[in-house]
């Protein structure tokens, strides 16, 4: 046995009696497989966290006040709002009125905006249309804009679920 076998030959430690050893390439491959072992699990884990995202349930709010005042939204105007972690749009019809919906376009989920050149809502992602009461005139659309109730107490505007009385 030559001088550099006999460095590459080293008892393992535990062995009953040191009649197992480990070569330095033996030791060698075990380091390259834990080393590609890491790193495929640290390739492959933000891989599936993007495609199976973590559940997040939906916020359990019923109401918001709008920071926006009633004389901020003149007549044949819309802005979004957030309404808990989806969007909302607030309108205010030619005639005075105050309305608002979800922003949420009933055929792929995109979210709508109020067009003043054309006067009502409209989803850019397939050219649907909605009146000012939400209804589909237009387009892929399937539904109406599901309504939320809008109340106007002096200078705060309160959007809550329901259909609009």
């Amino acid at each position: 046995m030559g001088e550099s076998e006999a460095l590459s030959m080293r008892p393992v430690a535990g062995s009953a009696g040191g009649d197992e050893t480990v070569t330095r390439k033996g030791f060698l491959e075990i380091v390259l497989r834990m080393s590609a072992a890491g790193l495929a699990v640290a390739a492959i884990y933000p891989v599936s966290r993007y495609i199976m995202p973590p559940e997040s349930g939906e916020a359990s709010v019923s109401s918001v006040v709008l920071s926006l005042k009633p004389t901020d939204l003149a007549p044949g105007t819309g802005q979004i709002f957030k309404f808990g972690t989806r969007p909302g749009i607030i309108i205010r019809t030619p005639e005075g009125q105050i309305r608002a919906f979800s922003a949420i376009c009933t055929h792929l989920s995109c979210t709508v905006q109020f067009r003043e050149d054309i006067g009502h809502i409209w989803c850019a992602c397939h050219n649907g249309h909605f009146d000012l009461n939400g209804r589909n005139i237009a387009g892929p659309p399937p539904a109406p804009l599901t309504p939320f109730e809008v109340k106007v107490r002096g200078d705060q505007i309160l959007v809550s679920r329901g259909a609009v009385t």
